[in-house]
């Protein structure tokens, strides 16, 4: 089984939209614990509203690839708006932060709450 941390991240009906998401993740793959959810002020485009983040642990037999492509058709299934640009408002975003113990997304260095939430779910960076 292979260990992972998702970034969680939405700004349009987030509570309503994490749920949902969390519902539709755990039909596929096992979820072992679920961070505590924050407020986060937007990054790049300021004029929106504010983000609702946090990440969830989950076991999973699929390959990074392969989780990868799930995480992005199930943001495609609960309607995610790609031409809103890289920093624009959304109503669900997964990004894999850490895969089994190694991370993986470079924004885990740069932003507070990645780090916050990863540690949270038991991960600490050895890095």
């Amino acid at each position: 089984m292979n260990d992972c941390i998702i970034g969680i991240g939405s700004n349009i009906n987030a509570d309503q939209n994490i749920k949902e998401m969390l519902r539709l993740l755990a039909e596929e793959v096992e979820i072992v614990r679920i961070s505590q959810m924050i407020q986060t002020k937007p990054i790049g485009i300021l004029d929106q509203p504010d983000f609702t983040n946090g990440a969830v642990r989950i076991l999973t037999e699929m390959k990074l690839e392969t989780l990868s492509l799930f995480l992005k058709g199930l943001e495609d299934r609960m309607g995610r708006d790609r031409q809103q640009g890289k920093y624009g408002p959304r109503n669900i975003d997964l990004d894999i932060l850490i895969w089994n113990n190694k991370v993986v997304d470079q924004d885990y260095f740069t932003r507070d709450f990645l780090r916050n939430s990863a540690a949270e779910l038991g991960f600490e960076n050895k890095e």
